[in-house]
């Protein structure tokens, strides 16, 4: 991608659909794009692929690059079409399997990702969190260790901690560099424990973000999320991230502003099981953030969701691009 004098560095840290929305909302905008995307997904054609040949799981990179593509929405839907028929196809997704053919073509899964990059003009660059597979274990609350990230959300107690294996995994040298020629550094919105915080957990991504002169910007969940957030309020969002990063390293938090959440009643969130996520402003000004308070999200079927276009403009306004 060839890099435009003036524009800002905006590097954006997450996986799946939360990712996704922000990403669909800035690739309009005029700046240097950059999704930092974890690679520690090990369920259904991912972790098929993954066992089959050996890749880093290739999901979130392809809901990634799906967002960022420049050649319309056929392209897109293609690209994350899911095979229902057929023993061997039946739950793959097309992009998934186009990464995992490059990667077996030229032996390196960055390089797949660069190549398909440039076939479906993507407005931005995607990079993995590492360039090899790794595993994601949670350490719950009554002890136990659970491995695999699509394992994590299923058990009811509360997540003390996640880690990577293998602990030391070397990042790509471009991943560094988008870190520290960044403007703004953006995290979430997305599931905190299998999402955001694996990409913050290997090492030397880690010091490059806390080292970073970039403004750092957590873009707060709207909601709790079983098997991961169970009654957290936002600053509990922001105290798991700084447990894990080991510094108190974001400068902003953004919080959702509407009347929306009135849309939805008591009842319909006991039977999803989840809360709106509580915005205790004062534990939040006590880790010294500053809040910025903006419409981000919209009502649709029922449920209140991030809006890619909400969160372009708020990203718009918020950094004067």
């Amino acid at each position: 991608m060839v890099l435009q004098e003036g524009r800002l560095n905006v590097v954006v840290f997450g996986g799946g659909t939360g990712l996704s929305t922000l990403l669909r909302g800035l690739k309009e905008l005029p700046v240097h794009l950059t999704a930092i995307v974890t690679v520690a997904d090990d369920g259904g054609s991912s972790g098929r692929l993954l066992q089959d040949y050996n890749i880093p799981p290739p999901g979130d990179i392809r809901q990634v690059m799906g967002a960022l593509t420049d050649t319309g929405q056929m392209i897109d839907e293609m690209f994350q079409y899911r095979f229902e028929n057929g023993e061997e196809l039946k739950g793959h997704s097309l992009g998934n399997l186009m990464l995992a053919a490059l990667t077996d073509l030229t032996g390196d899964f960055a390089g797949a990702i660069h190549h398909l990059s440039e076939l479906f003009h993507l407005k931005g660059r995607v990079l993995p969190v590492a360039n090899e597979r790794m595993t994601l274990h949670a350490e719950l609350e009554d002890g136990s260790i659970i491995t695999g990230e699509s394992k994590i959300p299923v058990y009811g107690s509360r997540i003390q901690k996640v880690y990577l294996s293998p602990q030391e995994v070397e990042p790509l040298e471009d991943t560094l560099r988008a870190i520290q020629e960044a403007d703004y550094i953006l995290i979430g919105p997305g599931s905190l424990y299998t999402s955001i915080i694996p990409t913050l957990l290997v090492r030397k991504v880690k010091e490059a973000v806390i080292e970073a002169q970039a403004k750092k910007v957590y873009i707060s969940n709207l909601t709790t999320q079983i098997g991961e957030t169970v009654q957290y309020t936002a600053s509990e969002h922001v105290e798991a991230l700084y447990d894990h990063v080991g510094e108190r390293f974001l400068h902003t938090v953004v919080l959702h502003e509407s009347d929306y959440f009135d849309k939805i009643s008591d009842a319909q969130l006991q039977e999803k099981k989840i809360r709106f996520v509580e915005h205790d402003m004062e534990a939040l000004q006590h880790l010294g953030l500053h809040i910025a308070r903006a419409n981000i999200a919209s009502y649709r079927d029922g449920r209140i969701v991030h809006d890619p276009i909400k969160l372009g403009n708020w990203f718009k306004q918020f950094s004067h691009v």
